[in-house]
């Protein structure tokens, strides 16, 4: 079991032990966790490292009554889609509950949807629904920039936008705010509402992967998070694909490598059906290997819901 921050520190009340702080409260094991589930992100790791460093010192400083650097724990993830920001979000969470400057660690995510109302007085309600579920945690606010709408005198966001500003002035404790989205998007959106840029205390932004962190996190997601096996024909014939993938505006990255798989997955099923009407029966590495005729059933119009074209070469 985690001990509290606070507990070690009165513990070692002569000499702080920093190492074993971030032992003993978890944070050591969150890490890790994180660096084995993000592959390549080294950039966006070693920020994000430096942030609880920051972090931990304040606390430690604050447990024994000294002063604080009072530094905003609001932040924003900018890069485009399926980069790791949620993924990276949620181990924030974790590590600023066990500092203590979360009661709960959890996150919650939200669109423009789920904060703006369609009629007057609709907006406000749906916002401080939001707010309240988030309490004790992160509010995760994907593709924030769609918030505000200038151009639009009907549209409701800039009274989400003020709600928002309000939580974060005036209730700095227990609630963190992350904005997130494409990194030129935000930064207008940043630049026309100047009070929550400046309410922003990290800004940590999200590289798209090259083809060999796209490949490596193919293999996780189909061997650890699915426990699939694939045949290295299966695996070269995947490479072929994704290098096409990375030439589209519409590639999300991990989250396009996702649909990917899973039609992979539909013709795998299809494959194996066939098999088994004939054979009767199939040993398990049968049932759960990705081979070559898997990806070979792939048509064109398939690459329409993967990644919104069909103007790609089949193999």
């Amino acid at each position: 079991m985690n001990k509290n921050l606070k507990d070690l520190v009165l513990e070692q009340k002569n000499a702080i032990d920093i190492k074993n702080c971030y032992i003993e409260t978890g944070i050591d094991d969150i890490l890790l966790t994180m660096e084995k589930e993000l592959i390549s992100l080294t950039e966006v790791k070693q920020k994000v490292r430096e942030i609880f460093s920051v972090l931990l010192f304040d606390r430690i400083r604050e447990l024994n009554e000294l002063s604080k650097l009072n530094t905003s724990l609001h932040m924003a993830f900018t890069g485009r889609s399926g980069t790791g920001k949620s993924s990276v979000a949620s181990k924030v969470a974790l590590v600023l509950r066990n500092l203590g400057y979360l009661t709960k660690g959890h996150i919650l995510n939200v669109t423009r949807e789920d904060l703006v109302g369609q009629y007057v007085g609709h907006t406000a309600p749906k916002t401080r629904e939001q707010l309240q579920k988030a309490h004790g945690g992160i509010l995760f606010i994907d593709e924030a920039y769609q918030l505000y709408k200038p151009n639009n005198e009907r549209d409701y966001g800039s009274e989400a936008i003020e709600l928002l500003l309000q939580v974060m002035e005036n209730q700095r404790d227990d609630l963190i705010l992350i904005f997130s989205g494409p990194k030129e998007k935000t930064e207008q959106f940043f630049h026309s509402n100047p009070g929550i840029s400046s309410r922003i205390g990290n800004h940590v932004h999200f590289n798209d992967y090259n083809i060999n962190d796209l490949t490596e996190i193919t293999k996780f997601i189909l061997y650890n998070e699915s426990r699939y096996k694939f045949t290295k024909e299966a695996l070269d014939i995947i490479i072929f694909y994704i290098s096409q993938f990375l030439q589209y505006s519409t590639f999300a990255n991990v989250r396009t490598i996702k649909l990917f798989i899973n039609q992979l997955f539909a013709y795998q099923a299809i494959r194996i059906e066939k098999l088994l009407l004939e054979k009767g029966s199939l040993n398990y590495e049968s049932l759960t290997t990705i081979t070559k005729d898997d990806i070979l059933s792939l048509t064109n119009e398939d690459f329409i819901n993967i990644i919104a074209t069909e103007n790609i070469s089949l193999y």
